[in-house]
């Protein structure tokens, strides 16, 4: 097992591999066109259904045929996946073969089949259906999902396209995206589009300790192949852009060939997952995906701090470090802690959050700094320097890994060395003050995925640095702020929401008073 220092590196290598086979290797001769041999499967046929004395052979008069009872049709299951239909693509048949005409070409072939495998290994009973973005209402609760892929440049699309998109995207829903054939063309249009619908968002490789890769299947490696080559082994790879702890957007360069025999029938001009990898990591996407519908659903209409516009005052107002690691996860959280500690605390507390660069002068103009976030990060020179100066001149940095990703813990500690030098991160002792006052914290409860991640977990499980004999930096590597939001984030490895609130209330009153 890769230790915490070291799980964000095969992610580094996959993506040099990615950017290499998605956007060279198999960008398309000027002079081809790219046939996809996928493209050319027919899709299953239809049921046919039959009246109740079709199939009876004739019988001899005077006899009457004894007429079958037709079962009544089942209703159709739930839709979970809506199949994006992009410019009305339309089809003809051709030598008892469905072929594209017209419009932008895509297939069928992979979700239908990732559907069959997810219903029957997850006990569950949806479907997809094909829709169309012209016509669809946008809201989540009809379509959690929706799903595109193809090989040839994905049409630019309108303004108001992009709005509604995004719109649904903070309502809740999930956008999944892959690169068919691993076709580089695609690949480079759909990162535009990415890149339009949540501009202030980075899409980046995601971490191989995220649920995406274990919520269903552990998945560890992945074979792929180019072309006719042999197979190769590498860790499992996606790109996400999130919105707030869950992956919104998911896209993958390399094709999820969850219906082809990519085994036995390679693809000229192709990079694909093998077929079995595929579908296990198809099963974890939706997997995923339905174990965090309430979570996304809350997460856009979180809790507001009323006085984030009101002029500061003399009261405590949190603010919260930017850095180029997903830095603001949980936005919610100070809003529902700074509440928790105006009611159980003399603290006269303000509520509105602000956000700072640490490179900015402001940084001394707050006696306490908060900072999360959910990947790797790196401070520039100035950042480190002036936190250095911070917390040597009395400031106070908590921080949080959000949801106890691995990802965030092994920089921040990695920065926090490049900040103070030989000043260490140490586990706060149990008989610790913080854990004191104004709650008895020395035992506390855990979410359901941290205990079953790492169990026996009774006690809390802060770190810190001192300098000059008092706390300087207050960190937890399991995930805090999460509990602050009280969203119920199925995946958080982190406290369970009561005493993360109780822990908060007593790291900024042990921060502020000592």
């Amino acid at each position: 097992m890769l230790s915490p220092g070291t799980r964000w590196l095969p992610c580094l290598l996959v993506l040099a591999l990615a950017v290499t086979v998605g956007a060279e290797a198999v960008r398309p001769n000027s002079a081809e066109v790219f046939d996809n041999p996928k493209a050319k499967v027919p899709p299953p046929a239809s049921p046919q259904r039959r009246s109740g004395a079709e199939g009876v052979p004739p019988l001899p008069l005077p006899a009457t045929p004894l007429r079958r009872t037709e079962l009544k049709r089942q209703p159709s299951p739930p839709a979970l996946v809506g199949m994006i239909n992009l410019s009305g693509a339309s089809y003809k048949i051709e030598d008892s073969r469905r072929v594209p005409t017209g419009g932008y070409p895509t297939t069928t072939i992979d979700i239908e089949r990732l559907m069959n495998v997810a219903n029957s290994q997850l006990g569950i009973r949806y479907r997809y259906v094909p829709m169309s973005l012209e016509s669809f209402s946008y809201d989540p609760t009809e379509l959690p999902l929706l799903y595109l892929t193809g090989w040839t440049p994905m049409p630019e699309l309108s303004d108001e396209l992009v709005g509604k998109l995004r719109r649904y995207l903070y309502d809740g829903g999930t956008l999944v995206l892959h690169a068919q054939c691993g076709r580089g063309e695609f690949i480079e249009s759909a990162r535009r589009q990415i890149a339009r619908l949540l501009p202030d968002r980075p899409l980046a490789p995601l971490d191989t300790d995220s649920p995406l890769f274990h919520a269903r299947h552990n998945i560890t490696q992945m074979r792929f192949r180019k072309d006719s080559e042999p197979f190769k082994t590498i860790p499992p790879y996606l790109e996400a852009v999130y919105l707030g702890c869950r992956p919104a957007i998911i896209f993958s360069p390399i094709d999820l060939n969850c219906g082809w025999d990519v085994a036995n029938r390679p693809i000229e001009g192709g990079v694909l997952y093998h077929q079995d990898d595929a579908i296990d990591l198809g099963v974890n996407i939706i997997t995923a995906t339905l174990a965090n519908l309430p979570y996304a659903r809350s997460w856009g209409v979180g809790s507001v701090l009323h006085e984030q516009n009101a002029d500061t005052r003399d009261q405590l107002v949190i603010a919260q470090v930017i850095h180029d690691g997903d830095w603001d996860p949980t936005p919610h959280a100070l809003a529902n802690l700074m509440a928790a500690l105006q009611r159980n605390t003399t603290l006269n507390v303000q509520f509105k959050r602000q956000t700072l660069d640490l490179a900015g002068g402001e940084v001394f103009q707050h006696p306490v700094l908060f900072m999360t976030g959910l990947r790797d990060f790196k401070l520039s020179d100035a950042q480190a320097q002036r936190l250095h100066s911070f917390l040597k001149g009395g400031g106070v940095l908590i921080a949080d890994a959000s949801a106890g990703n691995r990802a965030f813990d092994a920089a921040f500690r990695r920065e926090i060395k490049r900040v103070l030098g030989d000043a260490e991160l140490k586990p706060l002792p149990l008989d610790s003050p913080l854990y004191q006052m104004p709650y008895d914290l020395r035992s506390v409860g855990y979410t359901d995925f941290a205990k079953a991640q790492l169990p026996g977990l009774t006690t809390p499980s802060l770190e810190g640095v001192e300098l000059n004999g008092q706390l300087a930096v207050i960190y937890s590597s399991l995930g805090l702020s999460n509990g602050w939001e009280q969203l119920g984030f199925a995946y958080n490895r982190g406290y369970a929401n009561d005493d993360a609130l109780r822990l908060g209330v007593n790291i900024f009153c042990y921060a502020l008073t000592h």
